[in-house]
């Protein structure tokens, strides 16, 4: 089995779902950033990190459609690399079609595969082109509700400085009224618990106020359920380990992602920094009611 390498980052994705920004986070986290590297010199880059006398030296490197031939040459330059045994760590951003859309026109610029035609059909375009790769990614982040600073810290959890621990989690809240998260690895409802919405003094409250988290967490299901996800998450962690796997999304939903989702996802997290686990909380939709 080819083994990632730790001091190497593949930077990919969607045209406007944040690559700058996760290129400058890494910048700040004292990788060295190549930009827009023909994918034909991957591994003459793969030579020049395995060859410095400091073993430590850490080099990201952004690819994307600005690159001709990006699909074709970046398969045959990842097959190449892990025809000697090594696999760069892949970063894979995402966005929604219409917030890259909303993007690319605030920033005035063509998509580069618009070739004439709508914005939309260059996504569309790149789409096809990237999907294998997005199902190779190490990690995925959907930046459509994100900001710079919360992209960032995603980063800094999953590249950041430090001993790597065998699996990074992001435990992130969310409404399914406004969609599944794109980059979950695993979906958690907990819309079989009782809702505080109904109960007028905790309706204007969050997940994040005592008088929720204890209504919430009295439910008899709550730990219940909590026993439970740990035994699940145990198996989890295992195989992560085995297949070389070190970044976990968990997605925690309930109707409108104010309340039951944001209290467990509080609670899941606490356990699992008990178990050692590097934990970063994030509530996607908290506010948007």
């Amino acid at each position: 089995m080819t083994d990632s390498d730790g001091n190497l980052i593949l930077v990919t994705g969607m045209t406007g779902a944040g690559r700058s920004t996760a290129a400058k986070a890494l910048e700040d986290l004292g990788w060295f950033v190549i930009d827009n590297l023909p994918p034909q010199m991957l591994l003459s880059v793969v030579e020049l990190v395995r060859a410095q006398d400091d073993s430590e030296v850490k080099i990201a490197v952004v690819v994307d459609v600005r690159s001709r031939g990006f699909f074709a040459d970046l398969r045959g330059a990842l097959a190449a690399m892990a025809a000697i045994g090594l696999r760069p760590r892949i970063l894979f951003l995402e966005a929604s079609d219409d917030v890259l859309v909303r993007r690319q026109e605030a920033a005035r610029r063509p998509h580069p595969l618009q070739a004439g035609a709508r914005l939309l059909d260059g996504v569309t375009r790149e789409r096809a082109m990237v999907r294998d790769l997005r199902g190779d990614a190490d990690v995925m982040v959907d930046t459509s509700n994100l900001n710079v600073h919360q992209l960032a810290s995603r980063v800094a959890t999953a590249f950041g400085e430090g001993e790597t621990p065998a699996v990074r989690a992001t435990v992130m809240s969310f409404g399914f009224k406004y969609g599944i998260p794109v980059d979950a690895s695993m979906v958690i409802d907990m819309r079989f618990l009782p809702n505080p919405h109904w109960v007028p003094h905790l309706r204007p409250q969050t997940g994040l106020d005592g008088p929720v988290r204890d209504y919430v967490l009295a439910q008899p299901a709550a730990p219940e359920f909590l026993a439970a996800l740990d035994h699940l998450l145990e198996t989890v962690y295992a195989g992560y380990v085995q297949e070389r796997k070190q970044y976990l999304t968990l997605a925690v939903g309930c109707t409108g992602g104010k309340h039951r989702s944001v209290t467990m996802s509080e609670a899941i997290a606490d356990r699992m920094r008990k178990r050692g686990l590097e934990v970063l909380v994030l509530h996607r939709d908290l506010g948007r009611e």
